[in-house]
């Protein structure tokens, strides 16, 4: 008999790939969550409670204890010290060991910085064990994929299709459906890259519309397997309440990816896909990353597998995942190397115009408890190397992996790290467990 969830999916989706993806953890000592008839549901239901930020102040946390380790340490850096540079490589590959010790099934890694080179790799590509992982394997980049779009939309403002101040209805009439009246000039371009314009993330909604019970796990591990057109998400869209007025606020929204990825295809004639093959992927040098829209992984991956713990089947593998429910908003696939590739040429100018490289690297959103300081696409954190300074990027976060990548504004210090084996119940510490040695070996 399948087991049931007492809170509902829209728990589940809303977290699955907005930035700060996560099932929120039960803090120490909390009470278990009451269930829709009012009997205490358990820790397990607790641990599916939406804690919308809370991946996003693990990553802060662990940039605060790189700073610290950093300020408090004795030894030299890498690049002044062959066996300083040796004593890194051996605690990045240890976190890499640390981190396939807890939950996840495997983990990537890769650290550039003056005087310290180095890629890794732990555990194994699959659930079942088979393959181990290897640096160069392949994963779900999830919400990575909004600063390639993003750079997308830059490209076509620079080309004179439009401007950041263009209502998204001037550009994909079918969003009229969506916006209301009201605020159909209001919802610019602009506002739907900072998560600035009102509009609710839309993707639990989508998912429970394919659902018989929405409470079921097994079920909704098996609707991630279907198709999902683009007038799937905007009927979803459609349904929900609107948040906020345009530019008074601030709300993670896949949705307004989902509108950028119509807005190009509609100015361009062209996918989505063929767009980044063209624009991003090839200028940038990232000869292993793709925007599929069809299930199943070809080549050497990081098979997706999420944890649920004592809901559902505790375990599931997520080869049947359609990453049609992601879209514009996080569909790409890469590696280690080729996010760093892409964050490198967008730093630099190799996609975009200086001028609005800074402009993409400008928060609009400062000190939100919500998001990290978020640009166009791109979010900045503090540099725990250098006082004043920033490293800029973005976290991905699907159902059954976790990543992220980060690099300074010269793109001379870069540190990226990706794992599969996702555990839905906790709020990312276990990708923490790598990421704050990776960022200490920068310094």
């Amino acid at each position: 008999m399948r087991r049931r969830m007492r809170t509902t999916l829209t728990v589940t989706t809303a977290a699955a790939l907005a930035l700060p993806l996560t099932l929120g953890a039960v803090p120490a000592g909390a009470a278990p969550a009451a269930a829709g008839d009012g009997t205490p549901a358990g820790a397990a239901a607790s641990a599916l409670d939406e804690d919308s930020s809370s991946v996003a102040r693990a990553v802060a946390e662990a940039v605060a204890q790189a700073r610290r380790e950093a300020s408090a340490r004795t030894f030299v850096a890498p690049s002044e010290d062959a066996a300083a540079t040796a004593g890194a490589r051996d605690a990045l590959d240890q976190a890499l060991a640390d981190t396939v010790a807890g939950v996840p099934v495997g983990v990537v890694g890769r650290v550039d910085a003056p005087g310290l080179h180095w890629s890794g790799a732990d555990g194994t590509r699959r659930l079942d064990g088979r393959g181990p992982a290897r640096p160069q394997d392949r994963f779900r980049a999830a919400s990575n994929t909004k600063m390639m779009v993003s750079t997308l939309v830059l490209q076509e403002v620079e080309k004179g299709t439009w401007t950041l101040d263009t209502p998204v209805v001037e550009v994909v009439p079918e969003a009229a459906a969506v916006v209301p009246d009201a605020y159909e000039d209001d919802v610019t371009l602009e506002l739907l890259l900072t998560h600035r314009s009102g509009l609710p993330d839309h993707l639990s909604a989508l998912a429970a519309s394919r659902m018989t019970d929405p409470e079921d796990l097994d079920e909704f591990f098996e609707v991630l397997g279907e198709e999902y057109p683009v007038a799937d998400h905007l009927a979803a869209m459609d349904d929900l309440p609107w948040l906020f007025a345009p530019g008074t606020d601030v709300a993670y929204s896949n949705a307004g990816y989902v509108l950028l990825g119509a807005a190009l295809e509609r100015a361009t004639g062209q996918s989505v896909e063929r767009l980044l093959e063209k624009r991003v992927f090839g200028p940038a040098g990232m000869r292993h990353s793709a925007f599929p829209d069809d299930p199943g992984l070809r080549g050497p991956f990081l098979h997706e597998a999420a944890y649920t713990g004592e809901l559902g089947a505790g375990w599931y593998g997520l080869d049947p995942f359609d990453p049609s429910l992601f879209g514009a908003a996080g569909a790409v696939t890469s590696t280690t190397a080729d996010l760093q590739r892409f964050t490198e040429a967008l730093v630099t100018g190799d996609l975009l115009e200086p001028a609005t490289v800074t402009d993409v690297l400008t928060p609009r959103t400062v000190g939100s408890e919500v998001l990290p300081d978020y640009g166009l696409g791109v979010y900045r954190l503090p540099d725990p190397c250098q006082d004043g300074a920033w490293l800029y990027g973005h976290d991905g976060a699907s159902f059954g992996t976790l990543s992220i990548t980060l690099t300074s504004p010269d793109a001379d210090r870069q540190v990226t790290v990706a794992l599969t084996g996702r555990d839905l119940t906790s709020v990312g510490s276990d990708l923490m467990t790598a990421l704050v040695p990776a960022l200490l070996a920068t310094c």
